[in-house]
């Protein structure tokens, strides 16, 4: 575990949506290394969780902190939540009919490189870069001149994401729900594409419902989400005890 101050502290965080109360005084500390697997029931306010990681508007924080590298982020909006290191796959990617995947991808790199004052790069050294990314999840260069994600299959959507993600390099990357809807074979692409980004600098959260992910990407931690909060924390062992058992035995 890594002894300097933690890459990521959740504190006593309260949320709402239409004055519905979903998070209850959620606590989570992540140090740079490590994995966190999110399980929980439907409705137990995971999803909700990372998108309140990544500065969602529609939610509105009631009290507690999001403490990312030693400073709050709660005032900061989306785009530079990411600039500064947080990624956020999307459990159901969005079609952008008009727009390349290559371009979309150029710009989302050139945006970070431009926050940090780094060169922008034109058409031609992007494909240089995004070539290698390509291979680690085993996409074809031909992905790049499809429309975003319109037409793609489940596993291709998702594996746009983790391309993305290997791109920006985030340190931290929220996960959500990213094994949903996938064949063994896209699932162990996929797994491996976020092994091979994983680094002792980085730390990545997974949201699943399924034991199955674990199988390929093994956590530093799982924790169970219940009713807002965690209820819940233990090794990857956890994950199996609730393949077996459900979620109905902790509440015994």
């Amino acid at each position: 575990m890594n002894t300097n101050s933690p890459l990521l502290q959740v504190k006593s965080l309260e949320v709402s949506i239409n004055e519905n109360a979903i998070l209850k005084g959620l606590d989570l500390t992540i140090n740079k290394g490590e994995i966190h697997a999110i399980m929980g029931p439907n409705g137990s306010g995971k999803s909700t969780f990372s998108k309140v990681l990544a500065g969602h508007p529609a939610y509105e924080v009631i009290s507690g902190d999001i403490l990312f590298k030693g400073a709050t982020i709660l005032e900061l909006e989306p785009e530079n939540r990411s600039h500064l290191g947080i990624f956020l796959a999307f459990q159901y990617p969005i079609e952008i009919p008009g727009v390349s995947n290559e371009d979309f991808l150029r710009l989302a790199y050139n945006s970070k490189q431009k926050f940090y004052n780094k060169p922008e790069v034109d058409p031609i050294e992007f494909f240089t870069i995004i070539n290698e990314k390509l291979k680690l999840v085993n996409m074809s260069p031909s992905f790049l001149s499809r429309n975003l994600n319109e037409g793609f299959s489940g596993g291709e959507k998702k594996r746009n994401e983790i391309l993305q993600m290997i791109l920006l390099d985030s340190e931290l990357s929220i996960l959500d729900e990213t094994d949903s809807g996938l064949d063994i074979d896209a699932l162990r692409i996929i797994s491996n594409g976020i092994n091979n980004f994983m680094n002792p600098d980085k730390s990545i959260i997974l949201i699943t419902h399924y034991q199955r992910l674990l199988d390929y990407i093994n956590p530093t931690y799982v924790h169970v989400m219940q009713n807002g909060k965690i209820i819940k924390t233990g090794s990857a062992d956890l994950a199996k005890e609730l393949e077996t058992k459900g979620y109905e035995w902790l509440q015994k």
